[in-house]
């Protein structure tokens, strides 16, 4: 008999709503309230969401933020910068003691991604596991799109998704943007460069090195073909069962109370921070 996990679908959100939901539903696991969950939602303006340990003083151009009318948001998770516009969001919420979950991180990146390349193939979409190269290592780069890392998904060594995770409070946080397709103009007006001839160059390289599912497919998709997909393919990958969530009146009062109080303080948001279990 199939385990029976959560599934939330929250649909169009903000960006402090969109992370604060992630981690009340962190702790609400951790404390036994709530089962596995796998969550799925959208942003209902571009929103760029930072990663906990990222400076963004000293990467993140905040004239462009307020040029396209952007969110700022700092996640619970590590790694680069990724613009969240056209695209479908998906969290999975689970104890790193659950059976399924192997206590190495990139174990766990490459069982929960499995997920995620059935869903591709699902839409009709050639994904495979990106392995890095050598010179990946050497040279982070602040936006997320820009390369892969391991056990993300490319299509002809193209960039498709950005994944991020960490464990607090016993349980593991896992989540990733799918875009439908990227606006590249935005997206590098967003960042610090040392010089325009530079930032215009790395555009210019942005083509090559990550795609989007509208791109590949030539057509378009929706926020629910997508999320069908997906859904699908954690379901078979997990060998698992979803019932549908509903989130009570109290739930939600302590989602906007988190959002209000957090994630869209000034002081979380632009501050770096410095100790945490992110990866």
């Amino acid at each position: 008999m199939r385990e029976t996990w959560g599934l939330l679908d929250c649909g169009y959100g903000d960006a402090a709503t969109n992370m604060a939901t992630d981690e009340a539903l962190l702790q609400w696991h951790s404390k036994g309230e709530i089962p596995p969950t796998i969550r799925f939602y959208g942003w209902n303006r571009p929103s760029l969401s930072v990663g906990y340990f990222q400076d963004i003083k000293k990467t993140i151009d905040l004239t462009g933020i307020e040029k396209h009318q952007c969110e700022l948001v700092r996640r619970l998770t590590g790694g680069s910068a990724v613009l969240h516009d056209k695209e479908i969001t998906y969290s999975i919420i689970v104890s790193e003691k659950h059976h399924k979950i192997p206590p190495s991180v990139n174990e766990a990146y490459y069982v929960l991604s499995q997920g995620l390349l059935e869903g591709y193939h699902l839409l009709g979409v050639p994904a495979d596991f990106a392995i890095p190269e050598r010179e990946l290592k050497r040279d982070r780069s602040a936006v997320c799109f820009e390369k892969p890392a391991i056990y993300e998904m490319v299509v002809d060594k193209k960039k498709i998704s950005g994944n991020a995770q960490t464990r607090k409070q016993g349980v593991l946080l896992q989540h990733g943007s799918i875009p439908f397709e990227f606006d590249a103009d935005m997206l590098f007006d967003l960042f610090l460069f040392s010089s325009e001839e530079k930032r215009q160059r790395q555009k210019l390289a942005f083509a090559s090195k990550a795609t989007s599912i509208n791109d590949i497919t030539g057509r378009s998709h929706t926020y629910e073909d997508m999320r069908d997909a997906f859904l699908r393919g954690f379901q078979d990958s997990l060998q698992i069962e979803t019932e549908i969530m509903t989130l009570t009146n109290e739930q939600k009062q302590y989602i906007d109370y988190l959002a209000t109080t957090k994630y869209r303080a000034k002081i979380w948001n632009e501050a770096k921070n410095k100790t945490s279990r992110s990866i």
